[in-house]
This record gives structure tokens, sequence and C-alpha cells, in this order.
């Protein structure tokens, strides 16, 4: 799914919300690993450090999670309002479709 061109959301021209969703998750599990590896170590500013870190962490994956869940609300409602328009308008629907395939195949044909 692109943001490309959205109105109201951020212009990330080569980017999608999934591939920062995907970026992100890399980021936390790396951050969690790290943590992990030094738990070992010594040292009262460094378990100080370590604990902001894992608040921080905590915090990132509850408003990932949100995000995660307007994204799945807005795709299943963008869904519902092209099932809904189909079926009420299911000439134009096919009309559309065939003018799609048409297109494609005209674009394909001359390669």
């Amino acid at each position: 799914m692109s943001t490309q061109n959205l109105p109201g959301d951020p212009d990330f021209p080569d980017v999608t919300k999934d591939q920062l969703i995907a970026d992100f998750k890399t980021v936390m599990s790396d951050a969690e690993a790290l943590i992990k590896a030094t738990a070992n170590q010594g040292g009262e500013a460094l378990a100080t450090v370590r604990a902001k870190a894992e608040a921080s962490l905590a915090r990132a994956k509850a408003q990932m999670a949100d995000a995660e869940a307007a994204v799945l609300v807005r795709a299943k409602a963008a869904a519902k309002a092209t099932d809904v328009y189909v079926h009420e308008n299911p000439w134009k629907a096919i009309g559309i479709s065939a003018g799609l395939a048409l297109l494609v195949g005209f674009i394909m044909g001359r390669r």
C-alpha cells in the first residue's frame, strides 16, 4: 500500500508504510538484542540507561501496535467501500475492469 499523494499523509515518495513498519520492527528487535547482550555488564549508569531503553521500547511497541491497528481499520474500510460501490454499480465496475484489462493488454503487447 503506497502512501504517495494521499492528502493529510506525509510525503514519502519511494517508501510505503509497510516498508517503514518492517524497518521499525527490525530496529526494535536489534535494540532488544543489544539490551539483552549488555545485561551482564555492570554499573549503575548502564543499568539506568538499559531501563530507560526498555521503557522506550515498550512505548514504541505499543505505538506501533496502535499504528498497525489503524492501518488495518483503514484498509478494511477501503475494502468495504469498494465492495459497496461494486454492488451498487456493477456495470461501471465491469467497464472499468475491462478498460484496465485492455490497457494492460495493450501495454504488454507492445513489449
